[in-house]
């Protein structure tokens, strides 16, 4: 393998990995479980496990991989913050975060490895030509620290309040 075969194969299994322990941790909790907030007056697990959700089917225009599964995330996950109106049911969520992991990692199987380098779909062939970091691969990196820094936050909210308390 050469060096972009490794950091492309590697950028891949580490995102999926991410991916995955959200996945674990959620999915299995009760909806009052998702209700527990990182800290105190703060984000709840149901609403980072959504907002998640929206932001990797996101992903689909970005890493021109098709359109949105589920562009009705955005309101409750990006564009408002936490309890300001109704969220999905846990359910719901678990059901979007299922088919967007399982198709982004379908779509994305089928780039080549040349393709990952190319133009995100956020920016024109002009400015890609500036900076050719704009490309898929760094997107995947990026949303794969976003998922990471919810997910310490999501494992917060897993420890009895009063650990939670002392430090």
């Amino acid at each position: 393998m050469d060096p972009q075969q490794i950091m492309t194969a590697f950028a891949i299994r580490t995102w999926q990995q991410v991916v995955a322990r959200i996945g674990n941790l959620c999915s299995p909790l009760s909806e009052d479980q998702l209700r527990a907030e990182i800290a105190p007056g703060k984000n709840r697990l149901i609403y980072l496990w959504g907002h998640l959700a929206a932001i990797h089917d996101a992903m689909f225009p970005i890493l021109r991989l098709g359109d949105r599964l589920h562009p009705e995330l955005d309101l409750p996950f990006v564009s408002k913050p936490d309890r300001s109106m109704k969220l999905p049911t846990a359910a719901e969520i678990k059901t979007c975060w299922d088919e967007v992991r399982s198709e982004l990692v379908s779509r994305s199987a089928t780039l080549a490895l040349h393709q990952w380098f190319e133009r995100n779909g956020n920016v024109s062939e002009a400015e890609f030509d500036l900076d050719p970091t704009r490309n898929r691969l760094a997107v995947l990196l990026s949303r794969t620290n976003h998922a990471s820094y919810h997910l310490g936050q999501m494992m917060l909210a897993q420890q009895p309040n009063a650990e939670r308390n002392r430090s």
